[in-house]
């Protein structure tokens, strides 16, 4: 480049002196010092354009040193104004582009991955992390449509989120893209959108967080708080013993009794067609409701993924109380219940739902074993928030004691327990299971003393009306 900006230079030089053309052409230095300006630095810009107005000059001195008429020295004149302020010009754009170019190389410090693309999703900037990070040299990825060349899955459409960003200007959320050697990388993303002077989207710049292990972390985390809230359920169905086989041995012995029944019907000297049809009935009936307790208990005590169905609340709290029967009698504990049948469904797993439902119970029972038995009622209701229409409440109250209002923000805690043989794992299991379900658990002390908990859970929009 320097042996061009000399030969360039020499040449506008023996034009401006020996042509007879009368015009200003030293103004043609100022290529000179366009072309100097992105290959040298602040001194030898200038060194430059010094030597540019030391030829045009001495070119001036040449062809007019005999007359120095005015049209000529205006000529020297604009010429010479137009070297010093593209010289200044092309100064401060190199300290522009020095100044972006530190900013950038500060970008490439951080470990994320950054990169900046237009209104068309192509990129335009990519940082030394995102080459990281993804595998894609800068050149390689430049000029690249975003969401082609990192096969970005979305978490909600692209509408939306787009939307989003041109309305608020930011838009953060969890991709996972593609690197270049075909893994998946799971990111925490954030846009900052960019407008130019007459408010229009013209980029936006894109941060991305490998989340990857931490993604993996907390997949390790549910599925070890599923393995404890199966072992959870196990227990509680041994404490229920007594009750299980309450509820399965009373429709079995109703079985053995109807099918007495039909054998003295039909052994008649004339058989009683009809009554030994009802008793077959009857036992058909019996039978049937034996195989849903062992249907529910075994929905209980199975292991497997949760899995989100639409889940009618109140059916919920049926399932539960079929199995509380026993606990109630033996514990002479009356039963309260104020459903609203009209609730909309919720999204759920059904299984978890009955067993936060069957441990609030029980807890609840417990607690009032040290109340006069006239005072033990136990309140299962479900209504619509009153302040959330997009949600349902589920709550369960007892009569006992209560607790020390102190020690309300610890019973959530893992290992906290009010009880003297409890593994304080009920309440902390509860609270996870109502949390990934997008609702939450509140628990407050009753008014007529004893304890209320409150399940909030969020009705999907599908289902709102």
């Amino acid at each position: 480049m320097a042996l061009i900006a000399t030969v360039l230079a020499a040449a506008i030089f023996a034009v401006d002196t020996f042509s007879p053309l009368d015009m200003a052409i030293a103004v043609l230095y100022v290529v000179v010092v366009l072309l100097s300006a992105n290959y040298f630095g602040r001194t030898g810009l200038l060194a430059i354009a010094g030597l540019c107005i030391v030829l045009a000059l001495f070119s001036f001195f040449i062809m007019h040193s005999d007359d120095f008429d005015l049209s000529a020295v205006m000529r020297c004149l604009v010429s010479l104004a137009a070297i010093v302020v593209t010289t200044l010009l092309s100064l401060k754009n190199r300290e522009a582009t020095l100044s972006l170019k530190d900013q950038a190389d500060l970008l490439d410090l951080t470990h994320d991955a950054i990169f900046v693309r237009d209104d068309t999703d192509t990129i335009r900037y990519w940082s030394k992390g995102a080459e990281e990070l993804y595998g894609w040299t800068r050149a390689e990825a430049t000029g690249q449509k975003t969401a082609a060349l990192l096969r970005t899955v979305f978490p909600a459409p692209v509408a939306d989120i787009r939307a989003e960003l041109f309305n608020t200007g930011r838009w953060e959320g969890e991709l996972v893209h593609r690197r270049k050697c075909g893994d998946e990388v799971a990111v925490m993303s954030r846009w900052s959108l960019q407008r130019d002077e007459r408010g229009r989207p013209s980029a936006t710049m894109e941060t991305n967080s490998d989340i990857t292990e931490r993604r993996r972390a907390e997949d390790a985390l549910h599925k070890a708080q599923s393995e404890l809230a199966h072992v959870t359920r196990v227990t509680t169905m041994g404490e229920l013993t007594a009750s299980i086989a309450h509820e399965i041995n009373q429709p079995l012995a109703a079985v053995v009794t109807n099918g007495e029944a039909c054998l003295r019907w039909m052994g008649r000297a004339v058989p009683d067609i009809d009554e030994a049809r009802a008793s077959v009935e009857r036992m058909i009936a019996n039978g049937r409701r034996a195989s849903e307790v062992v249907a529910r208990l075994r929905s209980l005590a199975r292991r497997s993924d949760p899995q989100h169905l639409p889940v009618d609340l109140n059916e919920v709290v049926d399932d539960v109380l079929l199995l509380l029967e026993r606990e109630l009698a033996s514990h002479r504990v009356g039963l309260e219940l104020a459903l609203d049948r009209s609730m909309p469904a919720i999204s759920g797993d059904r299984v978890q739902l009955q067993q936060v439902a069957l441990n609030l119970a029980l807890n609840a029972i417990q607690a009032m074993e040290g109340v006069p038995p006239a005072r033990r009622r136990l309140s299962f209701s479900t209504r619509r928030d009153a302040d959330d229409d997009a949600a349902v409440l589920l709550e369960i109250r007892d009569r006992g004691p209560g607790i020390d209002p102190a020690n309300l923000p610890l019973l959530f805690n893992a290992f906290y327990s009010t009880k003297k043989d409890g593994m304080g794992m009920g309440l902390s299991i509860s609270r996870s299971i109502i949390e990934a379900h997008g609702g939450r658990i509140v628990p407050t002390l009753s008014e007529g003393g004893g304890m209320l908990f409150s399940v909030k859970l969020p009705v999907p929009k599908e289902a709102q009306s």
